[in-house]
């Protein structure tokens, strides 16, 4: 079934993990995808290829740069002229130690709130604007993590905030936009298994220790959803969060 047939879909960090699998699953629906990486690698051009595109057909744009979330939906815009849905999965995680050289501290932080935080937000507002022109209306999906509602380790309070902030704007743009049908999600997804999940033997078995479900989720059922809420299925759940973490964490 085409649930996305006709729809222009802008997924950010598309080359690996949830933008991969979002990316085959929304191509598949029907949708034309614009895919996004920070660099050329061997993992986009087989993404590209598995959506019938090249690798050139990549949009690459660092998100630590200034302004990088405006040059990439300028970029998706002078491409295809319209976006009827964007996908805000791009992101990093690196330690914010509460010990050691505070140049660590700080790096951290400035890094993560840039790519986590500032680039989606730059993102999000040139689609509103896009979405108001075009007076057609707009849905954006936005992931951020378990850890943005209960937190996350004592050297990763960068990460953590980062997708607090990322929940807080969706709920604020989902309230003041709702009447333009302009809607907005949040995924909060626990372990995925991408290359963030735990790799060490101690490690994978102390995290699924903590998840009723007995394992960690596949980016197949993270992007399953994603396409879901791009259809339009289901409006009134604009604003709403969808955790994707096998019943570890409950709200």
């Amino acid at each position: 079934m085409q649930q996305l047939k006709g729809k222009t879909i802008l997924i950010t960090g598309a080359a690996r993990g949830i933008g991969a699998a979002t990316a085959k699953i929304c191509h598949d629906a029907g949708a034309q995808v614009l895919l996004h990486a920070g660099s050329a690698s061997d993992a986009s051009a087989k993404v590209a290829e598995s959506v019938g595109q090249g690798a050139n057909d990549f949009l690459y744009e660092d998100f630590s740069a200034p302004d990088a979330g405006f040059s990439l939906t300028s970029r998706a815009l002078e491409r295809t002229g319209r976006i009827d849905g964007v996908v805000n999965n791009a992101g990093m995680f690196t330690a914010s130690p509460l010990s050691g050289d505070v140049s660590t501290w700080t790096d951290g932080w400035s890094k993560t709130l840039a790519v986590n935080v500032q680039a989606p937000a730059d993102i999000c507002r040139a689609a509103i604007s896009h979405f108001r022109a075009r007076g057609e209306g707009g849905i954006i999906v936005n992931l951020a993590s378990r850890a943005g509602h209960r937190g996350d380790g004592v050297e990763n309070a960068a990460y953590a905030a980062s997708k607090g902030a990322v929940l807080a704007m969706t709920k604020t743009w989902a309230r003041g936009l709702a009447a333009e049908d302009i809607l907005l999600y949040a995924i909060a997804p626990g372990w995925v298994e991408t290359r963030m999940a735990p790799k060490d033997i101690e490690d994978r078995k102390n995290a699924l220790k903590e998840i009723p479900l007995g394992r960690v989720a596949q980016p197949e059922e993270v992007g399953a959803t994603v396409a879901f809420l791009l259809s339009g299925a289901c409006p009134s759940a604009t604003g709403s969060t969808i955790d994707i973490n096998g019943a570890s964490y409950v709200r």
